[in-house]
């Protein structure tokens, strides 16, 4: 089995959560098996989920703030801020994302969201006519791993939280990862985690174990990878229009 690159994209602001735990397994599962493992900390790295001009080093138009613009102007010209820069790093050498965090809300906690929206930029994560099966990131792999103090019984169709597919990950998964052409392993679900016990928590850790190895184990092809997604975009596709 070729080695593969992981990147852990987890978000919980408690390091002795089990969600921490659910990192920690997972990271040293990986590495156990010889895959290098990347682990962006959101909340210990003080990553700011709010976009705005602080996300550019230099602008595409001073007068009126449209964030593609903006994001298709640093994607042609390396100018991204120095966080942004670092996550779309780990995100670009990553076979494989796996996503660590509680469901808060009915779904990922904000920062999550504020990641995607700013690290997965235009012209990085997706660009015109590059989405779903044309998207930038096919040939790779994501993974979703969450904690839920719901029970199986509040989701499904009908259920309190509804479907954890086609409500709950929705955003996230269909509406993200599978649009920049990411292929999706099921999610894994630490369902009641705060009333579970100590010997249903080392169950979970080790479902997620065996999950996460599996999903590195599969074959990846980076040669689908669009590495220069705007070079197939006319410039100024984004630009505002007056």
């Amino acid at each position: 089995m070729a080695a593969k690159t992981i990147l852990i994209v987890y978000a919980h602001p408690e390091p002795a959560s089990f969600n921490a735990a659910l990192r920690d397994r997972a990271h040293e599962a990986l590495e156990g098996a010889g895959h290098r493992v990347v682990v962006s900390d959101l909340y210990a790295e003080g990553f700011n989920p709010l976009a705005g001009r602080h996300d550019f080093t230099s602008v595409a138009n001073p007068a009126i703030f449209h964030y593609q613009t903006e994001q298709a102007h640093a994607a042609r010209h390396g100018t991204f801020a120095p966080d942004i820069a670092r996550e779309q790093k780990r995100v670009a050498d990553a076979d494989l994302i796996l996503f660590q965090f509680p469901l808060w809300w009915g779904g990922p906690p904000a920062i999550i969201k504020g990641w995607g929206e700013r690290v997965l930029a235009y012209g990085f994560g997706y660009a015109d006519g590059l989405r779903y099966d044309t998207g930038v990131f096919r040939g790779r792999r994501a993974m979703v791993s969450m904690t839920s103090g719901g029970t199986t019984a509040r989701f499904g169709a009908g259920n309190a939280y509804g479907d954890l597919q086609s409500q709950v990950l929705w955003q996230l998964q269909h509406l993200g990862l599978e649009y920049m052409g990411y292929e999706l392993e099921e999610p894994f679900v630490a369902y009641g985690a705060p009333r579970t016990d100590h010997a249903g928590r080392l169950e979970y850790l080790s479902q997620l174990e065996t999950r996460v190895l599996a999903a590195a184990a599969k074959p990846v092809d980076r040669s689908l990878t669009i590495t220069n997604p705007l070079d197939l975009v006319p410039d100024g596709a984004w630009k505002q229009q007056r």
